[in-house]
């Protein structure tokens, strides 16, 4: 229901903006841009879905070898003492907990290729114990806003695009990520325990938060004292190989039940193939919401109002010039991705700018894209209280990301 209304919200914004820039500003070209975002943006959302299919395929047959050789049920078992707490309507060792380990472990590495599939598995095997199969279950909300919240340790891909644009130390972004997305994470947990009267202060959940702080410490300690190029080395090399090692134990895994390997990769093919096709409605229809408001400039407006005000209060005006990046990482990555591109373009990659962007950009995920994808792949229609714990936790992110870039910028 809240995705209806916000849907809605784009295209009324925008007929109301676009009509105020024609009738005042005399913009005679306001509607033709706006056309043509709504086909730009309905193609691009096809060609998302057509490039998922082959990478869903893959990852969706590589999990039906891992979950008939044992070794999601074993990953299930690794992840339960934390997961038992987080996700308690869960049953104790089904398949659909060793797919959301995996998901966010592949999250964590930036390995977006495959956690989309195994998120998409995880969300599969939720809607089979889901009651009301077109309203989200309490374990995908907690799924999904923890997914929506970033939860990535190692940004490889922001750190290859500032040294692309000319950064003199382009990692130097890392710990201000890190810091973020940590916060984004946490606060996603704790608004969504708070709604599903969970208790936070339980002994494995604490052990949990504090385990993942030492060990945040510890990475930040190894790569402040590597170069930029060792990072960026180490980090593709560590990452890439346990993906491999994935791959490879999941076949040796499905060998020892003695399965028929080849039939289960095709069986699990088959199932992301048909999840690729249920998507895109969802995509095309959350994108082009998305391109319309951006084409008719009620983004635009909506930057100058910002800027307005913290300069009317005296507060420090030069985070709102990162604004776009901010306000579009919720609705689009690659427009996030552009916005962030077109700032360190702009102002220079080791401006304060270009940092602030970097970081915004690493900090949270796109809370709107993430939550069609899902559970538009299962049906679900009703998201409750979905998207406003993600966007609070995109907000708590990118508050983060500006404390971080003024503390170390």
């Amino acid at each position: 229901m809240v995705l209806n209304y916000i849907w809605i919200a784009f295209f009324l914004i925008a007929f109301v903006v676009a009509m105020g820039r024609l009738v005042i500003g005399g913009d005679t070209a306001v509607f033709t841009e706006i056309i043509n975002a709504t086909f730009s943006s309905a193609k691009t959302g096809f060609e998302i879905s057509l490039g998922l299919t082959g990478i869903l395929s893959l990852w969706l047959g590589i999990m039906k070898i891992g979950e008939r050789g044992g070794l999601i049920q074993a990953f299930a078992r690794l992840a339960a003492p934390v997961f038992s707490k987080l996700f308690p309507t869960l049953p104790k060792d089904h398949p659909a907990t060793g797919s959301i380990f995996m998901n966010f472990s592949a999250n964590l590495l930036g390995l977006d290729n495959a956690a989309t599939p195994m998120g998409l598995k995880a969300m599969r095997e939720l809607q089979e114990l889901n009651k009301d199969k077109t309203s989200a279950s309490d374990a995908m909300i907690m799924f999904l806003c923890i997914n929506a919240s970033g939860l990535t340790l190692i940004p490889i891909t922001i750190m290859m695009y500032r040294a692309q644009m000319g950064a003199a130390n382009p990692s130097d972004v890392f710990l201000p990520i890190m810091l973020a997305t940590f916060t984004s994470t946490l606060v996603a947990i704790l608004a969504v325990c708070v709604r599903q009267r969970i208790r936070i202060f339980q002994r494995n959940l604490l052990l949990f938060f504090g385990g993942a702080a030492l060990f945040i410490g510890g990475l930040v300690w190894l790569f402040r004292s590597m170069e930029q190029e060792e990072i960026s080395l180490y980090s593709t090399l560590f990452a890439n190989t346990l993906l491999f090692t994935i791959i490879c134990g999941f076949i040796v895994s499905g060998m020892r039940k003695r399965i028929n390997v080849y039939d289960a990769f095709i069986e699990g093919a088959k199932e992301g193939f048909q999840t690729a096709i249920t998507i895109i409605p969802y995509l095309v229809a959350i994108l082009v919401g998305i391109g319309v408001f951006r084409a008719s400039g009620a983004m635009d407006f909506l930057i100058d109002g910002v800027r307005m005000g913290v300069a009317a209060v005296g507060l420090d005006t030069k985070f709102v010039e990162a604004l776009p990046t901010i306000l579009m990482k919720p609705l689009s990555g690659s427009g996030a991705r552009g916005m962030m591109l077109d700032a360190m373009n702009t102002y220079g990659a080791d401006s304060f700018v270009g940092r602030l962007a970097s970081i915004v950009q690493g900090s949270c995920d796109t809370t709107f894209y993430v939550v069609a994808l899902y559970y538009g792949s299962v049906g679900i229609r009703n998201t409750r209280y979905t998207i406003q714990c993600s966007l609070l936790a995109d907000l708590a992110g990118a508050i983060a990301a500006i404390a971080m870039a003024y503390l170390f910028f």
